[in-house]
């Protein structure tokens, strides 16, 4: 009677002590167990958040992009097409991501808008089918598309709201200063590209190869930086302001004609748009600064016989004594024409210029042009491009080409000077309304100068272009209602 008793006893006292020591180490082992789990696993957790977020924000990659604008690309034939940057990648990302969107819930309130860069689209296509050389021309068809298409189509559809320009925005704002710092230590201390001998030229951190690459950040940044601070109030704007005076000195050091005169014509509109007497003011000092360094160079001082002097006198001489880089540029256009004027309706191809031009040349047209820095040396680089874009599309695509390309120029032209109504064009509104017809001006003025071409500079441009759709042309759905308050 007693041993069941005893043995319900012994049970009813609960575990032993061996086996909750068991019981602890089990437990131990499985919390242990648990935690290198999560360690393991944080990783992934953070990237699909990140993942997530960038989709539900495609902003913030295009920030991105414009950020890695300023990585060195170490490219040193800018003309050709094939080369891939760090920007170039952030913004396939961008497009990736907005034809995700796109292909399920995304849209566009303006439908037509679709249609100019379909045409550019098709122009480029029959360019590349009925090139010299095909397998050349699909590298430009890449590059052209890219530029001039899917990259502006999909910034445009990426800045949804307020915070996704003012981010963008202040991304390029942030670059220019940099590299404008960095090109006025260049110039100060001679570590720039070379100029007549000296190597006084600003270029940044794009390498002498790529001289009008800072040129067309300053220019491009400098209205962004305006059209921002004229879009604030209080020290915000007087910040900005500042920065954007800033930004005129590095610019002068980059030594770009084409960049000075883009940008003063993109300013003049800028500010005329935000205000007729300022407008008035500035235009009115300018002049007078300018007809002061005429006179200065007319009576030999020290302002003609500076490496910026002589640069701008370069520019009222250019028609009357041209130096030798304007008689090439002469020379170049010239060849586009006549390559035209034996292939007027589409042209001998994207990227086979260089392959007719020794054919049309005239014996004037010097072998390159003389590129380098302390590191480096000096070296030449062949003249590959026309250096005007409009003549690039003119006698790589034909009159079909140039048709599809200025109807497309013409209207991201309308859509930035577009008059909104009151109802939707509050304070933040403001930056988009004076941004996107600077940005315009720029791009059409500077294409008389130069043309698209490899590095990460020509991203900008795509960039800059996704801006100014962005006001009237393709807006995303979920930034309408936003639009009624701005941006």
């Amino acid at each position: 009677m007693m041993a069941p008793f005893a043995l319900y006893f012994r049970r009813s006292r609960g575990p032993s002590a061996d086996e909750r020591e068991r019981a602890s180490l089990a437990a131990a082992f499985s919390s242990a167990l648990r935690t290198l789990v999560r360690v393991a696993l944080a990783p992934l957790v953070w990237l699909l958040t990140a993942v997530d977020f960038t989709v539900r924000r495609p902003s913030v990659v295009v920030t991105g992009a414009v950020l890695l604008i300023c990585v060195p690309s170490r490219i040193s034939d800018v003309s050709s097409s094939g080369h891939v940057t760090a920007a170039d990648v952030a913004a396939s990302a961008v497009v990736a991501i907005i034809a995700v969107r796109l292909l399920t819930t995304e849209g566009s309130i303006t439908r037509h808008g679709w249609v100019p860069f379909a045409g550019a689209l098709a122009s480029f296509a029959i360019a590349t089918l009925t090139a010299t050389d095909m397998t050349t021309s699909v590298i430009g068809f890449i590059r052209y598309t890219e530029v001039f298409v899917l990259v502006p189509v999909a910034v445009a559809m990426s800045l949804r709201d307020r915070f996704d320009v003012l981010l963008v925005a202040a991304a390029v704002v942030a670059i220019t200063l940099v590299e404008g710092v960095v090109g006025v230590n260049q110039y100060l201390t001679k570590t720039g590209a070379s100029y007549a001998g000296q190597y006084v030229r600003a270029v940044g951190t794009f390498g002498p190869e790529q001289g009008l690459a800072l040129g067309s950040l300053i220019g491009y940044g400098l209205i962004i930086t305006l059209a921002l601070g004229w879009a604030q109030t209080g020290r915000c704007r007087i910040v900005l302001v500042s920065g954007a005076a800033f930004l005129a000195l590095p610019l002068a050091l980059t030594l770009s004609r084409g960049a000075w005169i883009a940008t003063a014509g993109a300013v003049v509109v800028l500010l005329v748009i935000a205000s007729w007497r300022l407008a008035s003011a500035v235009v009115g000092m300018a002049a007078v600064v300018v007809t002061i360094v005429v006179l200065g160079m007319g009576t030999g001082s020290n302002v003609s016989s500076s490496t910026v002097g002589q640069r701008l006198t370069s520019i009222m001489s250019s028609s009357s004594e041209p130096d030798q880089s304007v008689k090439d540029r002469y020379a170049l256009w010239g060849t586009a024409v006549e390559i035209w004027r034996d292939h007027p309706v589409v042209g001998v191809g994207l990227k086979d210029f260089v392959q007719y031009r020794d054919s049309y040349a005239p014996v004037s047209l010097s072998a390159g042009s003389d590129v380098g820095n302390p590191t480096s040396g000096v070296s030449r680089e062949p003249l590959l491009s026309p250096h005007n874009e409009y003549l690039m599309i003119l006698s790589e695509q034909g009159s079909v080409g140039i048709l599809a390309f200025g109807g497309l120029l013409a209207t991201l032209t309308f859509g930035a000077f577009q008059r909104r109504s009151a109802t939707r064009c509050a304070t933040e509104c403001r930056f988009l309304d004076l941004a996107a017809p600077a940005i315009m001006v720029w791009t059409l003025v500077d294409f008389a100068y130069g043309d698209i071409g490899a590095g990460p500079s020509t991203v900008l441009l795509a960039i800059m272009l996704g801006v100014a759709v962005r006001r009237t042309l393709i807006i995303p759905r979920p930034a309408f209602a936003a639009d009624q308050e701005g941006p």
